[in-house]
């Protein structure tokens, strides 16, 4: 038979229409194949991590099909619980493909600590702007008959008196006992001398004890 006569046979249409159909079929298994282990066109929402701890939020995206990776932990906030989950990358309600990686900084357990630098005879301001820049507040003042006006003579925390190098928690309140410029003063001039005042304005009293 000749090639022009085959093509023009039942048998070759058979096959051809054979051939096609089977074509189309292994096209669409393929296709609903693909679709179901890459979840083509399904989007997962990314739940809200924040505030929850490491345990809850790892079940909560394991029921999403969802992985959590922990970054890193960051310094306390007080606005977080400890150990609570700070920020989260996608954000919540991103949609997204199941078994995607959720990124999570930790919040840490508590107000990191800092090494107190020497405060002794420096002047209260000096003092202030240093425990500031630690992270540090200030506390009550109480002043000691001394011949320097508002300098550093004594911090405390708790009652316990700090000295340099003694760690303190971030955020925590240093007190200050400071000098009330009033040594040497004779009973005339301390009777005209200007009560002291706290750095409130506050009339403070003073102590004669200078116990180091």
């Amino acid at each position: 038979m000749k090639l022009t006569d085959f093509l023009k046979s039942r048998p070759f249409f058979l096959s051809l229409a054979a051939a096609l159909i089977i074509l189309i079929v292994g096209v669409f298994l393929t296709l609903k194949w693909l679709a179901h282990t890459t979840n083509h066109g399904e989007k997962i929402e990314v739940p809200n991590l924040i505030k929850l701890d490491t345990d809850q939020a790892k079940q909560l995206l394991e029921k999403n099909e969802l992985d959590m990776v922990i970054l890193d932990t960051l310094d306390y906030d007080k606005d977080f619980p400890p150990l609570s989950i700070i920020e989260q990358d996608p954000a919540p309600k991103t949609g997204v493909k199941t078994n995607r990686k959720i990124y999570v900084k930790i919040n840490a357990s508590g107000f990191g600590k800092v090494k107190l630098p020497n405060l002794e005879e420096l002047t209260y301001r000096q003092a202030l702007s240093t425990i500031k820049s630690l992270g540090l507040k200030e506390g009550t003042i109480t002043y000691q008959t001394y011949i320097g006006k508002d300098v550093v003579l004594k911090v405390y925390q708790n009652g316990k008196v700090l000295r340099e190098g003694d760690k303190v928690a971030k955020e925590s309140r240093i007190d200050f006992v400071l000098g009330d410029g009033r040594a040497g003063m004779s009973e005339e001039e301390l009777d005209v001398a200007p009560a002291v005042e706290d750095a409130s304005g506050n009339t403070t009293a003073t102590s004669n004890e200078f116990d180091f």
